[in-house]
């Protein structure tokens, strides 16, 4: 019984962390306290912080018509 109920928890947990979207790799410039460029030592370029965001798709609405009086 318990492990059935451990294969349940653990599908439902696996549903819900895939939620879909496309997956993009969004990169800034370091910058210090000063708001100067952070310059990397080994390469002489900027140092950069990047994130993996999820892009959704924009769906395209129909506009609610007015209500007559």
């Amino acid at each position: 019984m318990k492990t059935l109920l451990i294969a349940f928890i653990l599908s439902i947990s696996s549903l819900a962390a895939f939620a879909g979207g496309e997956m993009k790799e969004v990169c800034k410039d370091k910058l210090d306290k000063a708001g100067k460029v952070v310059i990397d030592k080994k390469t002489n370029k900027p140092a950069q912080q990047c994130k993996t965001i999820k892009v959704h798709k924009k769906l395209d609405g129909v506009a609610v018509p007015e209500k007559k009086k």
